[in-house]
């Protein structure tokens, strides 16, 4: 389900719930991006190694492989695979401190979904330098 426009920065969403994946997908392909979505780990986490993205938007419960575990795989400095997206982790779970400020330290972002609208995710995403 790739969504295409005329922009050429890529984003690849990591989102399982088709809703939420919809209205990104919407609001980023308006704003200019061109949006790739995996509904699961093991997917995204395929075509997150291919580095054919600018920025990866990664939901952290996610089946088949966690996106916290994605996370590691993607900035692990000893992975011949390194890549140059940026990573904001998008979830609804309220982290514990320690266990958020560790995500934080290799994530390039950090969202809750329940408290920003599409419209705000373009603009956070907007702010990025890639």
């Amino acid at each position: 389900m790739d969504q295409t426009s005329s922009s050429g920065k890529k984003i690849l969403c990591i989102e399982d719930e088709h809703f939420i994946s919809e209205l990104y997908v919407r609001a980023l392909s308006k704003a200019g991006y061109n949006v790739a979505v995996a509904v699961d780990g093991e997917d995204g986490l395929k075509q997150a190694l291919t580095d054919n993205f600018d920025i990866i938007l990664l939901d952290i419960m996610i089946p088949t492989i966690t996106g916290i575990e994605i996370l590691k795989r993607l900035r692990d400095p000893n992975n011949q695979n390194q890549i140059r997206a940026k990573i904001i982790i998008t979830t609804n779970l309220e982290q514990g401190i320690g266990g958020r400020e560790e995500i934080e330290k290799q994530a390039d972002g950090y969202v809750i979904k329940a408290e920003i609208t599409p419209r705000q995710l373009v603009e956070f995403v907007n702010q990025l330098e890639t």
